[in-house]
């Protein structure tokens, strides 16, 4: 190889014979010499950006051994990754690579160079382009693997990177691969992606979560051995082949907790569970499984509301195991994990794992998943930014499991309904759905069904698809099939609507200009014809109230307002806003845009000197702090809305408010020589300020008017030096 001349050398070298090792485990000599002179080639080709080059290769061997060790793909899979860059830049062909190393690489690299034409993947998130990822993300589940796979080695590599590009980097990991990490059962990739996430975007939280991981670590480790040694002594016993062991939850899940729950760390009872894993033959997994458990809720009182069951049937991305909750030690409750050691691979490999086991052609859950993707995608008729927000739903949904009358088993997201269940059987049923018999009740099609539940669907021809059928349905075929079928049913509206306007405006002799009647529509603030049409015919609007409002429209064009209109945008003087909205080059969003019309977030009340970053809501462009409480939902739910922005200058001109909790004691006077340093304080002025106090303690809330961060961090400073003052924090 090529000399490495960077400080990464030696991992490098120690890379290079790990793969190296690992392709000639199934490859002949040659072949795996060809790759190599393929990479040595494109380096070659590279000496202008040659440290660029070869760090660019460094990525691309760290993200396959990432594929190889945490994933477990093979050596096609590994030589994809490797060759990504020189076809990328069209060193190598397509051809060329299938006649040197197959089939296989050459439609790995296919979906990987559709995949790469679309680099800024969030800018577009809402065109067509977004869409084509999707699918060509779809057309081999190995690319997937791959991406996801890049991203997390991006991550890992975005330590020493600017913090715009480490935002990027996390709205992306929120928005798109946890969720499809998650969805394929890479629980932990997925959950080191969040961590990760966390640690560019709320690093406060992230090192106080493991700062008190870190100091209770220790009793944490003791009560682990005093929970396992009695249930090892019981297991011995029994000659089952087992290991158990204690694993502490990521730090994501632990923050989640803090916020759901509304808790302190110290209220959290599951920051840890017990794994037990057995080797076990493929006939008796499920028996020694349940052995266990046996075992350990004879010891431990078991909570039965917290059982779940994924032996029996396991979840669409083929995750099985058994999850007890039992009342430990010092009545603590205590998560126990009891799987094989091929359900453990799979639960930490995902999907690749599974194939291991039941091989790449069977038909998986997975590929049926797939498949409902490309479906959904398809329907070039529904809206776009709709379809990426089913495409979420159906991978964060948890499952439940239900019935027809025969038996067959359809697995639907939690909060289906009736009608979900109708439309996932077929979408003619769907359609003329009128109500459902659950285990052999009457129930309406609104009904939520449960796991276990044993549906009938009935039907009428005389049923037609309903608007509000989209505001209880939760599966994406059955949005994108009703949205089908009212889009099919008002364009039937439409032409009839069409047709009766302009028979009545014939029946009066009234020539029709198109122009004039755009007008009318728009001045009925209507935002697209076919709502105007299909208002006409339901006869929410009258035809000839509509041609009297055309005449009037035509006759005074020109003139002033018709007062039976509303009135339109245009008509009005524009008034200086009474909203919080600003507009200065105080702030710089996007790609080096200034001047534009922004409003601060009330929910965590950025100043200058935040990291902040854009959000495109329906009120406009909202600026929020990095570690806003809502930034985590809003990555991951609506990444395609964010923008970067960051403050411009050094120091700010206008004046922010912000919100102090201040915690002492209750002393005499206390409060005076807060609100004295305060006023004293340059630049610094106090709106409100609401002090609570109870047995020999005060709390408040001290509301002021402030440019900037570093005027922030000194008046914090300067009252934490009052003698009393136990803490100053900002509120969000």
């Amino acid at each position: 190889m090529t000399e490495i001349t960077f400080a990464d050398r030696p991992e490098f070298l120690r890379l290079y014979r790990r793969l190296y090792s690992f392709l000639r485990q199934a490859w002949e000599g040659e072949k795996v010499l060809q790759l190599k002179r393929m990479l040595q080639e494109s380096l070659s080709k590279a000496e202008v950006n040659r440290d660029e080059a070869l760090y660019d290769l460094l990525l691309e061997m760290r993200t396959a051994l990432i594929t190889l060790d945490e994933i477990g793909l093979k050596q096609p899979t590994v030589c994809a990754v490797l060759l990504f860059r020189p076809v990328v830049n069209n060193e190598y062909t397509l051809a060329e690579v299938k006649e040197c190393f197959g089939s296989e690489v050459e439609l790995i690299l296919r979906g990987l160079k559709k995949v790469s034409e679309f680099t800024d993947k969030r800018s577009t998130v809402e065109s067509e382009n977004y869409m084509r990822l999707l699918l060509s993300m779809a057309e081999d589940i190995r690319v997937v693997f791959i991406m996801i796979a890049r991203q997390l080695q991006l991550m890992r590599d975005a330590k020493g990177t600017e913090r715009s590009q480490q935002l990027d980097l996390s709205v992306e990991s929120t928005f798109l691969y946890a969720p499809l990490a998650h969805r394929l059962g890479l629980y932990t990739i997925k959950s080191e992606l969040e961590d990760l996430c966390l640690k560019y975007t709320d690093r406060d939280s992230y090192d106080f979560i493991a700062q008190k991981l870190n100091e209770t670590k220790r009793s944490r480790d003791q009560y682990i051995r005093e929970f396992i040694e009695p249930v090892k002594e019981r297991l011995d016993k029994t000659g089952l082949k087992y290991d158990i062991k204690g694993r502490t939850k990521s730090i994501h899940s632990i923050l989640n907790k803090l916020k759901k729950q509304k808790i302190d760390f110290e209220s959290i009872y599951d920051l840890f569970a017990i794994r037990v894993i057995l080797d076990a033959p493929a006939d008796q997994e499920k028996a020694q499984c349940w052995q266990v458990y046996s075992i350990i809720t004879d010891m431990y009182q078991p909570n039965p509301k917290r059982l779940k069951d994924w032996l029996s049937i396991p979840k669409s991305n083929g995750y099985e195991s058994l999850h007890i909750t039992v009342m430990g030690p010092k009545a603590r409750w205590v998560e126990v994990q009891i799987r094989t050691r091929r359900m453990d691979e799979i639960a930490e490999r995902g999907l690749a794992a599974h194939w291991k086991y039941k091989g790449v052609k069977e038909e998986s859950t997975l590929d049926n998943w797939l498949n409902s993707l490309r479906e959904s995608l398809e329907e070039s008729e529904s809206n776009l930014s709709q379809k990426l927000t089913d495409f979420k739903l159906d991978l964060y949904e948890e499952e439940i499991f239900v019935f027809t009358p025969k038996g067959d088993l359809f697995k639907l997201p939690k909060g289906a309904t009736v009608l979900d269940f109708a439309f996932a059987i077929h979408s003619k049923l769907g359609a003329t759905c009128i109500s459902g018999r659950v285990n052999g009740k009457n129930v309406p099609i609104k009904h939520l069904l449960k796991s276990g539940d044993q549906v009938e669907i009935n039907t009428s021809s005389h049923q037609t698809p309903k608007q509000d059928w989209l505001s209880f349905v939760v599966t994406s075929k059955a949005r994108a099939r009703i949205r089908q079928l009212l889009k099919e049913e008002a364009g039937k509206q439409v032409d009839i609507a069409k047709e009766t306007l302009s028979r009545r405006m014939k029946n009066r002799k009234i020539e029709v200009d198109d122009a004039h009647l755009m007008q009318l529509i728009k001045k009925l603030k209507y935002k697209t014809v076919t709502d105007f049409y299909v208002d006409i015919a339901v006869e929410k609007l009258d035809v000839n109230w509509v041609i009297d409002r055309y005449l009037e429209l035509e006759n005074r064009e020109g003139e002033g307002r018709d007062s039976h209109l509303p009135v339109s945008a245009e008509s009005f003087t524009l008034r200086p806003p009474t909203h919080d909205y600003k507009s200065s080059d105080e702030l710089v969003i996007d790609q080096n845009l200034t001047g534009i019309d922004y409003r601060l977030a009330k929910c965590c009340n950025p100043i200058f000197g935040d990291e902040i970053f854009g959000f495109v809501s329906s009120q406009g462009i909202k600026i929020h702090r990095i570690n806003c409480p809502n930034s985590n939902d809003l990555f991951s739910r609506f990444g395609y809305r964010v923008l970067k922005a960051r403050w411009s200058g050094t120091k700010g001109s206008s004046s922010y408010t912000i919100v102090l909790r201040v915690i002492g004691n209750d002393q005499i006077n206390i409060v005076a020589n807060l609100i004295s340093i305060i006023s004293k304080e340059e630049g610094v002025q106090m709106r409100s300020i609401a002090i609570d106090s109870n047995d020999g303690l005060f709390q408040g809330n001290i509301s002021v008017m402030i440019a900037d961060t570093s005027m922030m961090e000194q008046l914090i400073k300067k009252l934490k030096s009052v003698k009393g003052v136990k803490s100053v924090t900002r509120l969000n």
